[in-house]
């Protein structure tokens, strides 16, 4: 009994050593981002490519990417800079040369055209544990059917912001091909 109680603290001890040797991979404090591909969503129904989905991945060294529903104080009010953290800018090639263009909605209430935006909040996404060096991939659906425009090929521009307020690197999706 001596015996294997002496092997099983050995076998405890080689354990928690080998455990707490495991490196972490360790990034900046400024959100990066990654570009990794757009799914263009082709809808048979209306012979059109209404949608698309924006694929990137993001590292973040101290986990203070995400903002909570309760951030609406400043800097994150609803008319702050900082309101949206996933910035996303959309460009249709005009003549050659792409162009950002603002998105219009017709608003029936007020007879007036509103400007849409891709931009958007993500919930709060440090871990639990310790490690606060994150990595995901994140997955945006956009609507990119303008039926205000005569153009057939877009493209975006994205970048997060952590609640430190840093701004990620920009990525540039390929250029896109609608189908009218």
């Amino acid at each position: 009994m001596k015996y294997a109680t002496k092997i099983l603290i050995l076998m405890l001890i080689v354990g928690a050593v080998v455990l707490s040797c495991r490196k972490f991979e360790e990034f900046p404090d400024i959100p990066a981002i990654t570009y990794s591909h757009f799914t263009v969503l082709f809808n048979p129904a209306t012979g059109i490519t209404e949608r698309g989905v924006l694929v990137f991945s993001y590292t973040d060294g101290d986990g203070d990417l995400g903002l909570d529903s309760r951030d609406t104080l400043f800097p994150y009010d609803k008319d702050g800079e900082y309101y949206y953290n996933l910035i996303i800018k959309y460009f249709e090639k005009q003549n050659g040369t792409f162009i950002e263009v603002p998105l219009l909605s017709w608003n029936t209430d007020s007879s007036y055209f509103d400007t849409l935006t891709f931009n958007s909040r993500f919930p709060v996404l440090t871990p639990f544990s310790g490690n606060l060096n994150i990595k995901g991939v994140f997955e945006d659906t956009l609507f990119i059917y303008n039926p205000l425009s005569n153009f057939d090929t877009i493209k975006f521009k994205a970048y997060i912001i952590d609640r430190a307020l840093n701004k990620s690197n920009e990525i540039e999706t390929d250029e896109i091909i609608r189908r009218q």
